[in-house]
């Protein structure tokens, strides 16, 4: 069997150039290609397809038998109307099929051709918008649009006021004028669209934001996928242009770092360092009285969202930018996608490009999972990391470990071309700078994110999946790992955590310094299989750990890694976050008796409501579950000023239902507080030791105190 090609399968067979955007009409494809600033529209024969085990009679259909076992059966479809019709009578006869919903997806596969090829991520026309509006539902009976900010890659920006209509018909001008490829917002799908679709239907404005003119078009409810975890949304379409929601995009940017606190624009800026110089802030929910006092520091709040925006965007959206080069998909939907969904099609396309059938998957079942192993709690002094580069790839490529339906052996080539691109492209991006720095490493970065998502692809419910094949690389992950843990420890140090691909260790008595460290790490690497490479990470002053996969890195320069829940949570209370940073900073230094101290104090301070209420509101986002009846009890009083998406800073009464921020009325639950308090120090009680029930003693409830003068109140701590 001759080698498959992999440029073909990473990319397609079709070489067609600049493709920006695809739409299927009824009898053939629109594609739009751009020629520098000059845009294309092409129309080509339409090709659908379907596949089943056997065959059925589908209107329209041409059959077509490819070569092998399990959906071997291909319907052909040359229109619109017969290939959905198909796809109704396939699913009521609940045959095995595969037929992917989106007709765009499906031409992409069935052709070879995939957006974006030969282009980079800043050729792409972006489009900024930002709402500022009176009230947050678009169906209460004040609200309205006040502020539209509109902004691109290309240097234009403006920002639109006066009469509701006005404004809306203004903006779709300056989309029809700019025809953007993609319109991107923060928080898009979640406001920013459902409020302008809504308010344009009551002014009888359309939203004719298509590139045919067609108006905005709302679709069904999609999930994003965001690591392990979903989030569902309204999906909205505009005809020949892509729409790219940057909260999600941050989100699943932030998934596997774990650095951010909050997705909210101006949070994420700041942390990102792209906040805006002089940044204003406001409170949206003030937004009218501020027009009325103050309506050029509203507008340029609104224009500097949309600046953030176009910032933030090129960070988190270029990896799906280029994945979107070798998927058959569209760039808003590889944006929400899983990687997983993304190689199954890749492969599915190769294995239809070469007229073989696609296998069905196999039943899932338990199988050994990596290792993970906390050898040691407490505060640990000079410590080193070392990470296996991308073990379970470096295993599945060295040990051959492939799927067994992958007949035309297409899976592991893909990865093998993958990681020489990858290791290509890291190269090219340290020697570059500027554009071509961030080209390259945007590359790379999308070839990653599929990379190390070849192994998951094997235990999930994706059509070449092979669990023996997955339990094949844990093993083999465990393997190595043992092995290194025993080299380290034969050499006179000691392991602290082990977690599926890499090591916390401190070294044997004698090697210190980084040079040591390195060259200590090296001789580890020197003695592991074949094929498998071992990286010196990093070391850190010291750190504390608590339990498998929650600790704190302290860096020799002062600086805090913290890395799980255990320790810091994006739902934790401010003041409890600064509590628990307070107490590692004692752990570090060793002044154990001052831990109480900090605690008695912090306690103190809560039950005598000395602490500012920003300081112990929760932020919290509004979603459907909300406003079900196990959760609308807690929200009841705040219930007709939220909607769905917003986030929201909230405190609990005395009462046990929820407060907001801006309406604090000095009520808030102190016992409950002093509870809490309780729970962050019992975060540290593994790092504490023997000493924590003395350090830490329970509180005990003082009882409802409302009000700021009930300042006397005794500590109890029994």
């Amino acid at each position: 069997m001759p080698a498959p090609n992999a440029d073909i399968v990473l990319y397609g067979a079709d070489r067609t150039q600049g493709v920006v955007a695809v739409e299927v009409g009824e009898n053939c494809a629109v594609v739009y290609r751009k020629f520098g600033l000059f845009l294309e529209e092409e129309r080509r024969p339409l090709r659908l397809w379907l596949l089943t085990t056997e065959k059925v009679d589908l209107p329209g259909a041409e059959w077509i038998k490819l070569e092998g076992e399990g959906l071997n059966q291909m319907a052909l479809f040359g229109a619109l109307q017969p290939w959905q019709q198909a796809r109704r009578i396939i699913r009521e006869m609940h045959a095995e099929h595969l037929a992917y919903p989106s007709p765009v997806k499906t031409y992409l596969t069935a052709t070879g051709i995939t957006l974006f090829k030969g282009m980079s991520f800043d050729e792409l026309h972006r489009m900024q918008i930002d709402l500022e509006t009176q009230g947050l539902s678009p169906t209460d009976p004040e609200a309205r649009i006040l502020v539209i900010a509109v902004s691109d890659n290309r240097g234009f920006e403006d920002v639109l006021t006066g009469p509701e209509d006005e404004i809306i018909a203004r903006f779709v001008r300056i989309v029809q004028e700019r025809d953007p490829d993609v319109i991107e917002g923060h928080n898009l799908y979640g406001f920013d669209l459902p409020f302008l679709q809504e308010r344009a239907a009551r002014c009888r404005i359309n939203l004719a934001l298509g590139r045919d003119g067609s108006h905005l078009r709302v679709g069904a409810q999609r999930n994003c996928t965001i690591g392990g975890t979903t989030r569902p949304f309204t999906h909205f379409h505009i005809y020949g242009r892509h729409l790219i929601d940057t909260l999600f995009a941050t989100q699943r940017f932030d998934w596997a770092r774990g650095e951010l606190v909050s997705y909210g624009l101006k949070d994420v800026a700041q942390a990102l360092g792209i906040t805006e110089e002089g940044r204003v802030r406001l409170d949206r929910r003030d937004v009218q009285s501020q027009m009325e006092s103050n309506e050029e520091q509203v507008k340029l709040y609104a224009l500097q969202d949309v600046r953030e925006t176009r910032k933030l965007s090129q960070i988190v959206g270029a990896t799906d930018f280029y994945v979107t080069q070798m998927v058959p998909d569209t760039y808003e939907s590889a944006a929400v996608t899983g990687t997983g969904e993304k190689i199954d099609s890749i492969l599915v396309r190769e294995y239809l490009r070469r007229g073989h059938a696609i296998p069905l998957s196999k039943p899932p079942r338990p199988y050994p999972g990596g290792l993970t192993e906390c050898r040691v709690t407490g505060v640990v002094r000079n410590v080193v990391k070392a990470d296996v580069e991308s073990l379970y790839p470096s295993l599945m490529l060295s040990r051959r470990i492939r799927p067994s339906s992958d007949t035309l052996d297409v899976f592991l080539p893909a990865l093998e071309e993958l990681t020489r691109r990858r290791l290509e492209a890291k190269s090219r991006a340290k020697s570059a700078t500027g554009i071509d720095a961030a080209y390259w490493d945007g590359l790379q970065s999308s070839f990653k994110i599929l990379i190390n998502s070849f192994y998951g692809y094997l235990a999930g419910p994706f059509h070449f999946n092979d669990y023996d094949a997955a339990e094949a690389v844990t093993l083999g992950g465990q393997e190595v790992l043992t092995t290194m843990a025993r080299l380290i420890e034969e050499r006179g140090g000691r392991v602290i955590e082990m977690d599926t691909d890499g090591v916390y260790f401190q070294t044997p008595p004698g090697i210190s310094g980084r040079e040591g460290e390195q060259q200590f790490v090296a001789e580890i690497a020197a003695q592991l299989p074949s094929g498998i490479r071992l990286a010196y990470e990093g070391s850190y002053a010291a750190m504390i750990s608590l339990k498998m996969k929650n600790y704190v890195l302290v860096g020799y320069d002062g600086s805090k890694i913290f890395k799980g829940s255990a320790l810091r949570s994006r739902a934790d209370e401010p003041f409890g976050r600064e509590f628990i940073a307070k107490a590692v900073d004692l752990l570090v230094q060793g002044q154990v008796e001052k831990l109480g101290e900090l605690y008695r104090d912090t306690l103190a301070k809560l039950q005598r409501g000395e602490l500012e209420p920003a300081q112990f509101c929760r932020r919290e986002r509004v979603t459907e579950n909300t406003f079900g009846q196990a959760l609308s009890k807690r929200w009841a009083r705040i219930l007709d000023r939220v909607r769905v998406g917003d986030y929201v800073n909230v405190y609990r009464r005395t009462d046990g239902t929820l407060g907001l921020l801006e309406e604090y009325a000095h009520d808030e639950d102190r016992d409950h507080l002093a509870e809490k308090l309780y729970k962050f120090a019992l975060r540290l009680k593994e790092a504490v030791g023997p000493d924590f029930d003395r350090l830490f003693p329970k509180p005990r409830p003082q009882g409802s105190r409302k009000g700021p003068l009930a300042l006397q109140t005794q500590l109890d701590l029994g």
